[in-house]
């Protein structure tokens, strides 16, 4: 059952409101990934490297699907998840976006792991996209850890 519960802010705002940021920053990155390559593109790294060396090997596709569109879909569904999660209160809203962020980085430290062993390479953008996400992981965390302690000195 979800519960409604009171939130602290952090800083003053409403940790809801600091997952949907880093849920957009992760939005924009996976976006523009998935565009490019479903473009017929490769993403532009600078003076990096690697970029392209990533999006062209066979584990940028999961089932001929570009990898940044399920990050498309993984960002979308966690912003509408922070959003109301910040509407509303409702405690398990805030726990969904905190187990889907922890698949998420699962999925990124696999796919860190195969840049760096099996292709030899690493997508900066791909990179950024893991950081957003790991950050995202540990607010939630954070802030449910912070609530669960609250809600137990309260009993």
């Amino acid at each position: 059952m979800l519960r409604r519960e009171s939130v602290r802010p952090i800083l003053g705002i409403h940790p809801g409101l600091i997952l949907a940021l880093l849920d957009l920053i992760g939005l924009a990155i996976a976006g523009y990934l998935a565009v490019v390559e479903l473009g017929g593109g490769v993403p532009v790294c600078g003076p990096l490297r690697g970029c392209e060396t990533v999006a062209q090997s066979e584990y940028s596709r999961i089932a001929g699907v570009p990898v940044a569109v399920y990050g498309v879909g993984l960002s979308l569904t966690l912003l509408t998840l922070a959003l109301a999660w910040w509407k509303t209160n409702f405690r398990g809203l805030l726990l969904l976006h905190y187990g889907l962020s922890l698949g998420g980085v699962i999925f990124e430290i696999y796919f860190l792991y195969v840049q760096i062993a099996v292709i030899r390479a690493v997508c900066v953008w791909c990179t950024s996209y893991g950081l957003s996400l790991v950050l995202r992981f540990v607010v939630a965390l954070v802030v449910w850890l912070r609530q669960t302690r609250g809600a137990d000195a309260a009993t």
